[in-house]
């Protein structure tokens, strides 16, 4: 029976499995710190070398992290992993390909002492073709060396605290392997990337795919999509390049009026499944096959409303740090999947990722479930250089990876000025907040994007603000206008910058209150930090958020975010505890994120 999307729950990589199935690493790793950094000098990495890794990790949860097993939060830039795997030599013809999800923030891999694999850059994956390193069949030694400065501030680190201890809203660091750890066995030639773009406008999907090698010959590539039991497209094309780009028609989507069954949306989360079969085009041997899914959908913006298959929608959105208590950035077992059930349970459509790239299977979990996300850039926090040559090509990678999930629909590079402090006066930092919006663009016209997202806002498809005002009345006089959706915004500087920069003029962009409320029930025990505000009892905490909602839902706005989803650390200004329990209770945080608009359903 073929594949479908609902087996690649769990899978590191969802949207493109190849059987047979994948082996993972994770657990029980040898390690040690290297603070003086010897292990180079001193060939750590020579599969003899045992005496330096006296302790024990647990992969792939950072070290600083209760759930590691080492718990150790100072100050330790260099790591290093080991452990054995028992494998066979792939037969003639077919690689061995070891698979990172994310190592912060640099990493070197060797096995049996050769090396490997580089990688810079600490939120998206990258792969070691490990099998001219395999001399043998048996035991074969993995060592990774990881580094990550905690005090380069050109370093992309999102929320990670360059102090020893977190404050106000930076957490503890994630250092090293926090994603899975996996090891895959491939043909020779075979599938890197796949890539699916749907136009429901002109009933067809974009496909583009990219090969391992350059073809020795030409290769005949087939795909089928299905829907359940019923096929929706086939077609075969002729490809002898190692990147291939073609459309395939839809014909179901001509039916204007009968697309209920197809499209995907949050309240109808449809994945179309395919299959992709590699075969030479001489005599029809099969090269490879792999599996995915699609949603068909289609996001677009005008006269200030956000557009989801050619229909306003309207954002209703928590801010999401993605951060456990035991595990940090890395997610416990199953905690992915529970997360994108509470957010539909509380009556979201969306969360804003913030400052994290989020794990691919968290993103199968919003395709799956229906679960519109924004996808943000963690920020490096100084402007030169080394930050602009890291920034674009992690996004880079962070664009190319997650490019075909139907549940992003923003791309949002920078966050209140993090790694540009003072665009308004830099013309270098302007730049390079509009290069990133270009950049995206030319890598992903299909969605907005928004270069900065909170204030100091220059090219942007989606104006998003930034208003902590905790007073109702201020928002509704703020922004509880028609001609809001015209640009026509009273307040020029409702936080500590001012919203646009000179020139900036509205064009149709949505405006979104993309964070706001953020008040503290029952702060944090020696807190440092209290939120935006503080509230008393439970009551006071429904009251709160119940006036706000309601400004947010009965204005001009095109949709809102509400910080934040969890509490995190010392920043308790959640819907949710750290551990997942509601504040008040669920129905209740329901009724009150679901408000309708004043004569309106939506």
């Amino acid at each position: 029976m073929p594949r479908t999307h609902l087996d690649a729950a769990g899978h590191p990589r969802p949207q493109l499995v190849r059987d047979p199935d994948w082996r993972d690493l994770s657990g029980p790793w040898q390690f040690a710190h290297d603070d003086a950094d010897l292990g180079r000098s001193g060939r750590w990495m020579d599969p003899d070398v045992t005496e330096p890794f006296t302790g024990t990790v647990i992969v792939p949860y950072p070290p600083e992290s209760e759930a590691s097993g080492v718990h150790d939060t100072g100050f330790h830039p260099v790591l290093w992993y080991r452990r054995t795997i028992d494998v066979t030599k792939p037969a003639p013809g077919r690689r061995l390909l070891l698979h990172f999800g994310a190592v912060d923030y640099r990493a070197d891999v060797w096995v049996n002492g050769h090396l490997v694999g580089r990688h810079e850059g600490g939120h998206t994956g990258f792969s070691c073709d490990v099998t001219e390193s395999l001399d043998r069949d048996g035991e074969h030694v993995v060592v990774v060396r990881a580094e990550d400065q905690p005090f380069d501030a050109a370093q992309p680190r999102g929320k990670q605290d360059w102090r020893r201890h977190p404050h106000v809203i930076w957490y503890h660091r994630t250092s090293g392997i926090w994603q899975p750890v996996w090891l895959e066995e491939v043909p020779e030639q075979h599938v890197t990337a796949l890539h699916w773009t749907p136009d429901i406008a002109h009933a067809r999907v974009q496909c583009r795919l990219r090969l391992s090698q350059w073809p020795r010959g030409p290769l005949h590539l087939t795909v089928r999509l299905t829907r359940g039991e019923r096929v929706l497209a086939e077609q075969r094309m002729r490809t002898d390049g190692q990147e291939t780009s073609f459309d395939i028609a839809l014909p179901a989507l001509r039916h204007a009026q009968d697309l209920d069954e197809l499209l995907w949306s949050p309240e109808q989360p449809h994945l179309v499944d395919a299959e992709v079969e590699l075969s030479e085009a001489a005599d029809g041997a099969p090269v490879d096959r792999v599996t995915s899914y699609l949603g068909l959908r289609d996001i677009g913006w005008d006269d200030g409303v956000f557009l989801l298959n050619h229909k306003p929608y309207f954002l209703r959105f928590a801010l999401q740090q993605g951060y456990w208590p035991a595990s940090h950035l890395s997610a416990p077992a199953d905690a992915l999947r529970r997360d994108a059930e509470l957010a539909k349970e509380i009556g979201l459509n969306g969360l804003r990722i913030h400052q994290k790239i989020e794990d691919p299977r968290f993103l199968y979990w919003a395709d799956r479930l229906g679960l519109l996300l924004w996808e943000e850039m963690p920020a490096a926090y100084a402007f030169g250089t080394p930050t602009v040559e890291r920034v674009v090509s992690e996004w880079t990678e962070v664009i190319s990876r997650d490019l075909s999930h139907p549940s992003i629909v923003a791309w949002v590079p920078i966050n209140e000025s993090w790694s540009v402090p003072n665009p308004a006066l830099v013309p270098a930092q302007r730049h390079f907040m509009d290069a990133l919006y270009h950049l995206t663009k030319a890598l992903d016209p299909s969605r907005p994007a928004v270069s900065n997202d909170g204030w100091e806002i220059s090219a942007a498809d989606i104006w998003g603000v930034h208003d902590y005002s905790q007073q109702a009345d201020v928002l509704r006089e703020r922004y509880g206008h028609a001609s809001l959706r015209q640009g026509d915004i009273a307040e020029k500087w409702p936080a500590a910058k001012r919203l646009t920069l000179d020139g900036v003029r509205h064009q149709g962009q949505p405006i979104v209150l993309s964070e706001f409320g953020g008040a503290t029930f029952a702060p944090a025990e020696g807190a440092e930090w209290f939120g935006y505000d503080i509230v008393a009892t439970e009551q006071d905490f429904a009251d709160r958020m119940t006036a706000l909602v309601n400004a947010a839902v009965n204005s001009g706005l095109a949709g809102f975010c509400l910080t934040q989803f969890t509490d995190t650390e010392q920043e308790t200004n959640g819907l949710f505890t750290a551990d997942r329990h509601p504040k008040i209770p669920l129905p209740d945080l329901r009724e009150i994120l679901t408000r309708t608009r004043a004569g309106s359903g939506g």
